[in-house]
């Protein structure tokens, strides 16, 4: 057998396959395909949001049943968390160094609606951080808006929040009948805690989307979020009164109106009689606006990188 004989056959260069522009975008068309990985306009967006209402009802409601889950005392570690903050922060600031205590009536109360709701702030951070890293695998198998997951996220938030705030005004309430605390009246004004709830938590849900589209982009912002949680938590007055500290200073009105001491101050005005933190008007207008602006600007800001997630 000759030597040519032995040789291997070339494979032959494969075919190029062209498709005319027109022909694939009346073929998609007819068949109602949409191109993958593009970013909808936002009058598709926030439709296909709406339609998914449902489903973030049920992943809420799942993502805050599965806490704790594995634990002897299952949810109620929900309630117990932000009650042993706050009796580390009110013994240790209250009444250790009494900086608590600096220009407030009744100190109990006041670290107490602070803890609450800042905890829930800080949870939202976490959740929206979380929301697309720890959900890539569905995240790069199911076509949906990925709004979903910040909104379910900071949802499941609130979920655990409603029965705490029950707590939190059993607490306060029971607090103004010691001696030496100021006293906490049941008054008409307590409901006004429903409408700060609610722009605290428009506000959350905003900074969940900002957190969402870092994290996703650079995962290292992860590892920045609890050092600056902790720096919002001793400049925002959850422990101490803002006004009586640095209300002195001529810079001391942005640490007031800053937005999570905003909404701290007008949750406590809703419940606390105290003169740190009275039912101010332009308080709730600020607050207003800090819930549209974040709200409004961190849905925008995760919408402009809708097409990036699960990419990387």
């Amino acid at each position: 057998m000759t030597e040519s004989n032995l040789a291997l056959p070339t494979v032959p260069p494969p075919l190029e396959r062209t498709y005319a522009p027109e022909w694939v975008e009346s073929t998609a068309q007819q068949n109602d395909l949409e191109r993958m990985g593009v970013r909808p306009s936002l009058r598709e967006y926030i439709p296909e949001l709406w339609k998914r209402r449902t489903f973030i009802r049920v992943l809420a409601v799942s993502k805050a049943q599965a806490k704790n889950q594995n634990t002897y005392l299952g949810q109620v570690w929900a309630l117990l968390t932000p009650v042993l903050n706050a009796a580390v922060y009110t013994i240790i600031f209250g009444f250790i160094l009494k900086v608590g205590r600096a220009g407030i009536d009744n100190t109990i109360a006041f670290i107490v609606v602070g803890v609450f709701m800042f905890r829930f702030f800080e949870m939202s951070l976490q959740a929206g951080s979380k929301a697309i890293r720890s959900n890539m695998n569905l995240v790069r198998s199911v076509h949906f808006p990925r709004a979903v997951l910040p909104i379910a996220g900071v949802a499941a938030e609130l979920t655990t929040l409603v029965p705490a705030l029950v707590v939190m005004c059993v607490i306060a309430y029971l607090s103004g009948l010691l001696p030496n605390e100021g006293d906490v009246p049941l008054e008409p004004r307590w409901l006004l805690l429903i409408p700060a709830v609610l722009l605290l938590w428009c506000f959350c849900t905003g900074c969940a989307f900002i957190m969402a589209r870092l994290v996703a982009q650079t995962p290292d912002v992860d590892n920045l979020i609890p050092f600056g949680t902790r720096i919002l938590m001793y400049v925002s007055g959850v422990i101490f009164s803002i006004d009586h500290f640095l209300g002195k200073f001529s810079w001391g009105w942005i640490m007031e109106y800053q937005p999570v001491a905003v909404f701290l101050e007008i949750a406590r005005s809703a419940i606390l009689a105290e003169p740190s933190a009275p039912l101010d008007p332009m308080k709730w207008v600020v607050g207003v606006g800090w819930a549209i602006v974040f709200l409004v600007g961190g849905f925008l800001y995760f919408w402009q990188g809708e097409e990036t997630y699960g990419r990387n």
